[in-house]
């Protein structure tokens, strides 16, 4: 069984849910994990801060965010325990980030340790 990365992205990072709409995602959310965490295929994952980050390049040249050059956010990953990569994708297929128009999953297999694939 192979780990996966589900990373969620957010068309507009700087769109503000209320603190209903908050309420009823995270339900949706933990309800999806908890879905998942049944079938011991959860690994882990976290939320990510949208006003705080900063973009390291080349040079050392640091910039606030990444805000600047695009519109899309991360808004934060979780990891998941699959069979395949079509598995991970069923999971991510869940996801309540889905409703919002233009949000996306990304899912991509982490490598492992000892260099398989």
């Amino acid at each position: 069984m192979d780990e996966f990365m589900l990373i969620f992205r957010h068309e507009d990072g700087s769109k503000i849910a209320s603190p209903e709409q908050m309420q009823t995602w995270m339900k949706q959310t933990m309800d999806w994990i908890g879905g998942i965490a049944a079938q011991n295929k959860y690994v882990g994952g976290n939320g990510l801060i949208f006003d705080d980050s900063r973009v390291v390049r080349h040079n050392n040249v640091v910039t606030n965010g990444p805000f600047g050059e695009i519109k899309e956010t991360i808004g934060g990953y979780m990891i998941v325990r699959a069979e395949s990569l079509e598995e991970a994708v069923e999971f991510a297929k869940g996801s309540p980030i889905l409703q919002g128009e233009g949000n996306s999953m990304e899912v991509r297999k982490i490598a492992r340790r000892d260099g398989v694939h």
